[in-house]
């Protein structure tokens, strides 16, 4: 399978730059824009002219200078047709979901995936008449057996959101194509490290405000997908993203364009990381799970769909047994030894780390975690790249002790 590189990409992308010769974008923050002559607007409205046609802004909801930037970046990293850029990851995924599904039709999911997305499907898309099946997408033979009819959409994060399994998108893609049933993929745990279009899914969605921006500091989504796709969600009539308007701001653009140069830079030293804490931790006989590691059971199968050169991500987990276990080794991470921040989210420079169950997951309930084999001591990782790892190491190591391994 030929691997894509996302750099190189978006290095051969037609740079933007600024009004009067900057070599970064201008920010363009007007929420409204001129036309020449006045037939010029209801040729606009009318779907006459277009972006595509020229530069024919009407209303920043719709499109904005900036923000469309950032998302012909985006495609080129991704390797789409286009991109555009939200105010949320989830605002990507529900605009998404409508603008594919209507009343009656049916969406077939991974079970494990973001806690926000599952309560999305379960509970309220069936207000507007969309069901969801869930299923274990490690033998995405489940997609199958769960499509109807009805199915509109294969849904699924290509490492699960906690549990770090991997669905086998190249497999699944086929499936999708030949029951014409669109293949979504949320890859925000692996940008770069893995490109879902190029092995064959239909759409891509991010929370850029995770590994993408890197610094915890903004919220942000991306859909990635052909021109056609995107077109339909900006359509003034009937597009989601347009009607239900979660927009970008142009700032928040013109900033995380400034900070997807070194994105590459960043998911490699993420990776180098959780590599090495991972590796540690399974030496001393800690229940982690880490897909780099030749003990997680998609190893080989994360090894195949991967990009050369950016290892196996920042994310990992450690199952504690208890809740009660895991908060204590959380609180002595951050209290005592400095190792990290109670918080959720991921992507940022410093380590981020939950205890899943009772957080990220909670609005899955609890017999659904426990069937899906998500332990209530599950705690996930995302793995920054500040102080020494000789450092990190040690301080792990001391909370295992104190915790973990207790005569």
């Amino acid at each position: 399978m030929q691997k894509f590189n996302p750099e190189q990409a978006m290095s051969e992308v037609r740079r933007e730059f600024g009004e009067h010769g900057g070599v970064v974008p201008s920010i363009e923050r007007s929420s409204t824009f001129t036309v020449m002559k006045s037939h010029i607007m209801a040729e606009i409205f009318a779907g006459e002219k277009t972006i595509a046609m020229g530069d024919y802004y009407l209303y920043s909801r719709h499109f904005n200078p900036t923000v469309n930037v950032l998302g012909r970046y985006l495609a080129a990293m991704e390797g789409t047709e286009s991109a555009m850029c939200t105010a949320s990851g989830i605002s990507a995924i529900s605009s998404t979901l409508l603008q594919l599904c209507s009343e009656g039709d049916h969406i077939v999911s991974n079970e494990c995936i973001y806690g926000g997305t599952h309560a999305l499907m379960q509970n309220v898309f069936p207000k507007f008449g969309i069901n969801t099946t869930f299923v274990n997408a490690t033998n995405i033979e489940n997609f199958l057996k769960a499509k109807t009819a009805k199915t509109k959409v294969f849904y699924t994060e290509i490492l699960d959101n906690p549990l770090l399994q991997v669905t086998d998108i190249a497999n699944l893609a086929k499936l999708a194509k030949e029951h014409n049933i669109t293949l979504v993929v949320d890859n925000t745990f692996t940008p770069m490290i893995i490109s879902p279009a190029k092995l064959g899914a239909d759409i891509v969605i991010y929370s850029m405000t995770k590994f993408i921006n890197g610094a915890s500091d903004i919220v942000a989504g991306a859909v990635c997908a052909s021109k056609k796709f995107i077109d339909e969600l900006m359509d003034l009539h009937n597009g989601k993203i347009m009607l239900l308007g979660p927009t970008m701001d142009p700032r928040v653009a013109f900033d995380i364009m400034q900070r997807l140069p070194h994105l590459g830079l960043r998911m490699r030293e993420h990776s180098a990381r959780a590599m090495a804490i991972a590796t540690y931790l399974e030496k001393l006989g800690v229940k982690v799970s880490y897909p780099g590691l030749e003990s997680h059971p998609q190893h080989q199968l994360f090894t195949s769909l991967m990009n050369k050169n950016y290892g196996y991500g920042g994310m990992l987990t450690i199952d504690c047994g208890t809740r009660e276990k895991a908060e204590e080794f959380l609180d002595i991470l951050q209290n005592q030894e400095h190792f990290g921040l109670i918080a959720v989210s991921l992507g940022y420079f410093d380590t981020l780390m939950s205890c899943s169950g009772a957080s990220t997951s909670s609005e899955i309930n609890p017999d659904e975690q426990k069937e899906m084999g998500l332990s209530s001591g599950l705690i996930r990782m995302a793995v920054g790249f500040t102080g020494s790892l000789e450092d990190r190491i040690a301080q792990i190591e001391r909370a295992v002790a104190k915790v973990l391994v207790k005569s």
